[in-house]
């Protein structure tokens, strides 16, 4: 082995026990009114992984169905967003249930038959409040989040995602936004994520905040009588935009979950120059066969990328070139130097520029 690789590898191990005690393979994901504009720019070949990754369980009742409900509206302009709709679409599975209230956990065990169900094979797990979240204590909301925190620990390779109660015209006095708040903190302080609806229905797309409002989004009626705004025959309990604008946040945050990182649009006539170097997350992630990295740099430079296993051995060099400032993408199809498919299991690409290093973990799954 030479020298260079000698270094890359010693390097590797020292990142690699840094990355693998401290970064898990998904970051905090929050799907709140601040990520509705990043909707347009999330690429059709990631609506396409999504479709083609992701299998959802989906425990609802009426209030739940309205993302469900902005999910067909947003199908109906763009069928690139299908779903349910046999193969090339996106599966959810739906059941009416919720999260109940008071601590109730008989959802853990509903989501376990399911899970450990071999006629299934989902890989995204939801439950949304009706009117629980409202008039549950603190120990109900914790009982919540160490339920939901122990089917993770117990299905490693599923994505929980965790959400907020409605809204109920109470402010910022009432249990409801005690609860919500509980949530959001548990989930940013564990990297959990977390589909805000309270939040979602809370602001304008002006950013207006509206402190007392309820889940019949008032604002959402207000707003469209100055603006165009999709309709739709109903949206449970509230305004057909408020469905639409909870539908743009659940695509999100599945492409998202990809490791599809927004970048805010710019003139088709400039080029885009980030401001600092920056290496993203692949996407899918989890993957089979192949995934995509992503990586900015804020100056022309020399690029490495290589692939790297648990046991900081070389697998493969994805880049080796020297590279313009700007936005770059490569592939990994999951195999050697050689060219041999290599095994499931967690590996680490990294990334050197002439001033930069950083490293990320991801996970090939077959």
């Amino acid at each position: 082995m030479g020298t260079l690789k000698i270094k890359y590898v010693l390097l590797s191990v020292i990142m690699l026990v840094l990355v693998f005690l401290s970064q898990p393979v998904l970051a905090v994901i929050c799907a709140d009114h601040n990520c509705i504009s990043e909707f347009e720019e999330i690429p059709a070949d990631v609506i396409t992984q999504i479709k083609n990754n992701y299998r959802i369980f989906y425990g609802h009742t009426s209030h739940g169905g309205q993302i469900v409900t902005g999910m067909d509206m947003i199908k109906a302009e763009n069928g690139l967003f299908d779903f349910n709709n046999g193969s090339g679409t996106l599966q959810m599975h739906e059941i009416s249930d919720d999260l109940g209230a008071g601590g109730d956990i008989s959802w853990a065990n509903i989501t376990r038959g399911y899970l450990d169900n071999p006629s299934y094979d989902f890989n995204v797990v939801i439950w949304s409040w009706c009117g629980g979240a409202g008039y549950t204590s603190v120990a109900g909301i914790n009982m919540y989040l160490n339920t939901y925190a122990l089917l993770e620990a117990e299905y490693p390779d599923v994505t929980f995602v965790y959400m907020t109660g409605h809204l109920n015209g109470t402010g910022e006095t009432d249990t409801i936004f005690r609860s919500n708040s509980l949530i959001r903190n548990f989930c940013a302080d564990n990297d959990k994520v977390l589909f805000d609806f309270a939040d979602i229905e809370s602001y304008d797309p002006d950013g207006v905040y509206f402190i007392d409002e309820t889940d019949a989004c008032n604002w959402c009626a207000t707003w469209c009588q100055t603006h165009s705004c999709p309709t739709c025959d109903a949206c449970a309990h509230s305004h057909c935009f408020n469905c639409y604008l909870k539908g743009k946040g659940f695509w999100w945050m599945m492409a998202r979950l990809t490791g599809w990182t927004p970048v805010l649009a710019a003139d088709e006539d400039e080029a885009v120059v980030p401001d600092a170097f920056y290496l993203g997350q692949n996407f899918p992630n989890p993957f089979n066969p192949g995934t995509t990295i992503e990586y900015r740099l804020n100056s022309n430079s020399g690029v490495n990328i290589i692939v790297y296993n648990l046991l900081g051995e070389l697998v493969t060099v994805l880049e080796d070139a020297n590279k313009l400032a700007g936005t770059h993408r490569v592939v990994w199809n999951g195999t050697d130097s050689d060219d041999q498919l290599v095994p499931s299991g967690i590996y680490f690409y990294l990334l050197r520029t002439d001033t930069y290093t950083e490293s990320k973990k991801m996970v090939l799954q077959k």
